[in-house]
């Protein structure tokens, strides 16, 4: 048996290692992003974590997003997860303007996990090394082979940038606009995690915050050096509230795909995820694959 480490508070067990959240034994839903927040807080107990330490420890450099709303975001969402409010908080209290403290009481734990059992050794016959050190050599010959003529051909291209303008609220209720930004950022952050380094993020340039009617797509592709755009609305039809999102081809501005989602009843930060996880979902099917270019002789 090993032994992993979790945190217990309240009804809550928390294990830092999986990222995973649950309440009375039954898992609960959190992205990727806000259970890394909650392990920080977690296992700073009792401490101000600073604004700047969870940008640091969950961005770092290389995801370009709002932070400030990203983070905001994520703070919405693991008190979504706990049912805590931030008003009065039991669990995560903010500190205004330089971070989160988590208050509860928390447990630290020892858990029993089964230890992964090893292979049997296999069986050698006679003649076995001899035989399987001409076959490694003759192997790595071939490979030697394959990555020389591999390089000759080609090399790696770098990553394409898709940006994401900020959505925009249609509907004429401003009460929605806080709906549409949490929209924007979480959809940064799921593109982020589908891409598999397959192309690079941008969401947090000024020039993707100005609205419809000055956007210059020409311009976000040309100083973002952006080969995508993605055009988010929000809309209301009567009673009904729809989502738009439109995968745009730079600089000729083909329409490659739209993301529809119509009647979106509940405007709740859980429906923004999901919205956001399925948009991101068929925007990654129509992006490239890691591409190679030819090399310069």
């Amino acid at each position: 048996m090993e032994t992993e480490r979790v945190y217990r508070f309240g009804v809550f067990e928390f294990d830092p290692d999986r990222l995973d959240l649950r309440r009375d034994e039954r898992s609960v839903r959190l992205q990727r992003q806000p259970a890394q927040v909650l392990a920080l807080l977690l296992a700073r107990a009792g401490q101000l974590v600073t604004r700047d330490e969870l940008r640091l420890a969950i961005w770092g450099s290389e995801t370009f997003v709002d932070f400030d709303r990203g983070l905001n975001f994520c703070i919405a969402q693991v008190r979504t997860a706990l049912g805590d409010d931030a008003g009065t908080p039991r669990y995560v209290r903010t500190v205004p303007k330089k971070g989160y403290e988590f208050i509860g009481p928390v447990e630290t734990r020892a858990r029993l996990v089964p230890a992964a059992q090893p292979s049997p050794a296999p069986r050698v016959e006679p003649g076995y090394g001899r035989r399987r050190v001409v076959t490694i050599a003759a192997a790595a010959a071939l490979a030697a082979i394959a990555v020389l003529a591999f390089y000759r051909m080609a090399m790696p291209a770098e990553r394409p940038i898709v940006a994401v303008a900020r959505f925009d609220n249609e509907t004429g209720n401003p009460d929605l606009t806080r709906f549409s930004d949490y929209l924007t950022d979480s959809l940064v952050e799921q593109l982020t995690a589908e891409n598999g380094s397959r192309y690079r993020v941008v969401g947090n340039a000024a020039i993707l915050r100005s609205g419809r009617d000055a956007r210059d797509l020409l311009a976000i592709g040309a100083s973002l050096h952006a080969e995508y755009v993605v055009l988010g609305q929000v809309q209301r039809d009567r009673d009904h509230v729809r989502v738009l999102g439109h995968l745009i081809h730079l600089p000729d501005q083909t329409h490659l795909t739209v993301a529809r989602f119509d009647d979106v009843s509940e405007q709740t930060l859980a429906n923004t995820s999901d919205i956001a996880r399925r948009m991101a979902d068929k925007f990654a099917r129509r992006l490239p694959a890691r591409r190679f270019q030819p090399a310069s002789r």
